[in-house]
């Protein structure tokens, strides 16, 4: 196992940069998810960090090794693709096994490394089997077990649940978090997904346009998001936005573009005549209040009841923890949690 550190790395296709100068550090055993929208420049990162592109600056370590010019079999990282990448002539025992087999590993290192494995990823009984004979969940597993045997000191995961049905992808989160637990392997993975990052990461790296957004723990960047862009990425469904200004006589309320009057947990003064975003998650708004909404599509999950609805001319999402026998073209009474709101300066993005 090792740490990880980008410094100042940057990656231009021609005249054309797609990562800007970017600096990561990575703890010796930490689940860090690289997260963003397509085309932010997260597995071009993951790919430099794999050797598999060449960075144009900036630095990259791997324990205490500088490795920008070694190539990928120097670098002691496994790394996971999303399409599998297993050998269709070859069972499961022979994939997992390939990698020690073209270093000249004895019979009894393979079985000694390839069996445990197999184990704890549950393809004992599917070591004979080809590729084609596998569901897309034992494929995963498999290429996860060939990772696994390399015994690397930095696994790399490139969107590998992306091909996977939606039960299977939860199923499959759990499985990938379990084995990072039992194995404290340094792990970095790519996603799109921000729900699959809040729910394995320890550490999550929110990108934009080839830069750095904000980098936290993943209910720190829920609580305490830096600019409107990490606010609307994650959480799901997504923070409420509402545009408007302060209240000249009242810094602690807000004035939507509607004229409609919401709360604010403290007063922001400095802030008066300046255009402002009032964000607040769906759960922070409560049935009952003095808020009117228009519902326009109600959708019951069973523990929890999700509500779209119109605030002024402002589509909304509520979430209520409860059962509610609600109908669109119905008026909503609601309040909002004023200590769960975050406010932002429109023009620069930035949280006040």
């Amino acid at each position: 196992m090792a740490s990880v550190d980008i410094v100042d790395v940057q990656k231009s296709f021609g005249s054309h940069p797609v990562i800007k100068g970017v600096n990561v550090h990575i703890e010796d055993g930490e689940f860090v998810i690289l997260v963003g929208p397509s085309g932010c420049g997260k597995s071009t990162l993951l790919r430099m960090l794999a050797g598999l592109e060449h960075i144009s600056g900036g630095e990259i370590r791997i324990g205490d090794r500088v490795v920008n010019d070694l190539p990928p079999k120097d670098r002691d990282i496994a790394m996971v693709f999303q399409n599998y990448a297993l050998y269709p002539h070859m069972s499961v025992a022979d994939n997992m096994a390939f990698s020690l087999k073209l270093k000249g590993a004895a019979k009894s290192e393979i079985d000694a490394r390839v069996k445990p494995a197999a184990e704890i990823l549950g393809l004992t009984n599917l070591l004979d089997r080809y590729p084609r004979q596998l569901s897309g969940g034992q494929r995963q597993r498999v290429a996860m077990g060939r990772a696994i045997v390399r015994d690397p000191q930095v696994f790399l995961f490139d969107e590998p649940l992306s091909n996977l049905d939606a039960k299977l992808r939860v199923s499959m989160r759990t499985e990938i978090k379990n084995l990072h637990q039992r194995l404290t392997t340094t792990t970095v993975y790519v996603t799109h997904d921000q729900i699959e990052a809040m729910t394995m990461a320890d550490k999550i790296v929110v990108m934009q346009d080839g830069r750095i957004e904000q980098v936290g723990a993943p209910l720190d960047l829920y609580d305490n998001p830096v600019n409107l862009f990490v606010a609307g990425f994650i959480g799901s469904p997504a923070m409420n936005m509402l545009h408007g200004r302060l209240d000249p006589q009242d810094s602690s309320r807000f004035v939507t573009n509607d004229g409609l009057s919401l709360p604010l947990g403290q007063a922001h003064r400095g802030a008066i005549g300046r255009d402002l975003v009032y964000g607040a998650r769906p759960e922070a708004i409560h049935l009952g209040g003095d808020i009117g909404i228009e519902v326009v599509v109600v959708e019951p999950t069973g523990f929890e009841s999700q509500v779209l609805g119109k605030l002024g001319q402002t589509e909304v999402t509520c979430v209520f923890r409860e059962r509610v026998d609600i109908r669109p073209g119905q008026r909503l009474n609601v309040s909002i949690d004023p200590n769960a709101v975050h406010l932002f300066d429109a023009k620069s993005g930035e949280r006040l």
